[in-house]
């Protein structure tokens, strides 16, 4: 018969409660009697592992306390730097349009001779270009001496000598006659097919000069002088003449060759526009693939780069906003600011000829921008945003459905689509990205269809992507039953 083991004394009552030496929490039981340590109870045990789990939370929330500081930071740093390159990125936006027009419109003959043949058909141009060359041409021809020849040839014809007197009064109504018939065969050349072949093969053969008038070094048919962009319409004088000498007017014959100026562009200020103008030809080149870079480095730097993202779409709206109200207000100041007799219909036609396609310029970028901005909002995860797309989803799933029901099969297609959704989504961007960036001068039309084909490609991807298992069972929406349960 054994004995109970002695209780413990008073030295060891007080070894139990010291920590580290036993019976404390999370710490080996103290040593029997033996020598031998006490294992732990299960109790113990699990005791000393939440211990060890809570030491180990706290360790983590003290670091993750301790970096939070760095972390903001370091944001507070990313942020800055991409808000500044995303502000740098919209206003290089608005110089890269005006840099791209400038470069094609002086280094594309073709563009600008696209750009200025419809003028030639146009009723203000055509009206103004008549009273140049009338007014040209009365000049060189002498009335005083239209009337006394045909006083003097009355008298030589017998006619008494005071009907021959009463011609020689006449003066005033002979020049307004004479003012009549030039101007009806000014316009009728004016508005001929002909003048429209000389009109286009005239700005082809000066294209090169205008080069030089805009860059300030002038000569050739396109000059700059006393601040004014002309074209000599001196061909349109021969072939006048030419019209009145076979109309019967004999006088006209003695018109010598004439070279005389249609102002295109006068202002002011074209000294000035000269040294901008050879600037942004200069940049016309590389300057939009540099504001594109920086753009993409803003977003790329940005914490939520999403958010970058609309951001800088919509520094790029603002930047072509912006443009278009300049373009606006310009006009009103050159037309403004014209030289006396100038004819305001046609001037105000010429400018927003030029313009054109730099209008169409910024409404296509801010199309894009438009676009970009809704795109990144819709793949976000505000409630709208998710909204949007689960109702996209639903509407596909239901069209895939009913032609399951109807016996339509993917195959192996399902499953390979959504093994490489993601990438086949890159991918129709990247597309849509080269075909927008390959067209010559898209239009805000262009980029709308673009966008359509685009969202059209993203919901066959939708409607093909049927799951990994699609050969195996048909989407939920085909069959009758509930879908099946998922451990």
């Amino acid at each position: 018969m054994t004995s109970p083991p002695p209780n413990p004394g008073p030295d060891d009552s007080e070894e139990a409660g010291v920590p580290g030496r036993g019976g404390g929490p999370g710490q080996p039981s103290a040593p029997t009697p033996g020598g031998v340590p006490a294992t732990p109870g299960p109790a113990g045990a699990a005791a000393g592992g939440d211990a060890d789990d809570e030491i180990a939370r706290l360790h983590a929330r003290i670091a993750a306390l301790e970096e939070a500081p760095r972390k903001k930071e370091h944001h507070r740093w990313r942020t800055s730097g991409a808000t500044i390159l995303i502000v740098i990125a919209s206003v290089l936006s608005l110089v890269s349009v005006l840099a791209v027009w400038t470069s094609d419109f002086v280094g594309n003959t073709d563009r600008y001779v696209s750009t200025v043949a419809p003028l030639a058909t146009d009723a203000d141009i055509q009206a103004a270009v008549t009273n140049r060359v009338t007014q040209v041409v009365l000049e060189q021809i002498d009335v005083d001496a239209l009337v006394q020849e045909l006083s003097d040839a009355a008298a030589q014809q017998g006619v008494p000598e005071n009907a021959a007197k009463l011609i020689g009064n006449l003066k005033g109504p002979i020049k307004s006659g004479l003012t009549q018939l030039i101007s009806t065969t000014v316009n009728k050349v004016v508005t001929s097919d002909a003048f429209a072949t000389v009109w286009v093969d005239a700005n082809r053969l000066v294209h090169s000069a205008l080069n030089k008038a805009l860059t300030g070094e002038g000569g050739g048919a396109v000059k700059l002088e006393n601040n004014q962009v002309a074209i000599d319409i001196g061909p349109i004088v021969a072939k006048v003449k030419s019209e009145l000498v076979d109309a019967g007017l004999g006088p006209a014959a003695r018109i010598p060759e004439v070279h005389t100026n249609f102002v295109v562009f006068a202002s002011n200020d074209v000294g000035k526009v000269k040294t901008y103008f050879r600037l942004l030809e200069v940049m016309g080149v590389w300057l939009p693939i540099v504001t594109v870079l920086i753009a993409a480095g803003g977003v790329f730097l940005a914490v939520n780069r999403r958010r970058a993202l609309i951001g800088a779409a919509i520094g790029v709206f603002l930047g072509m906003l912006l443009l278009g109200i300049v373009l606006t207000v310009f006009r009103e100041i050159y037309l403004d600011r014209l030289p006396p007799g100038a004819n305001q219909a046609a001037a105000a036609t010429i400018y927003d000829t030029l313009i054109r396609f730099m209008r169409a310029s910024i409404r296509a970028i801010g199309t894009v921008a438009v676009v970009t901005a809704v795109g990144a909002f819709l793949i976000g995860p505000s409630k709208p945003a998710v909204a949007v797309r689960t109702a996209c989803r639903r509407i596909i799933g239901s069209l895939r459905g009913a032609l399951y029901s109807l016996g339509m099969k993917l195959g192996p297609v399902g499953p390979f689509v959504h093994r490489w959704k993601r990438w086949i989504g890159v991918v129709i961007l990247l597309v849509a990205a080269v075909i927008l960036a390959t067209w010559s001068y898209p239009t805000w039309g262009v980029v709308l269809w673009i966008t359509f084909f685009v969202a059209l490609a993203f919901a066959v991807r939708e409607f093909l992507d049927t799951g990994s298992d699609s050969d195996h069972a048909p989407p939920p929406a085909a069959s009758g039953g509930p879908p099946p349960a998922h451990a």
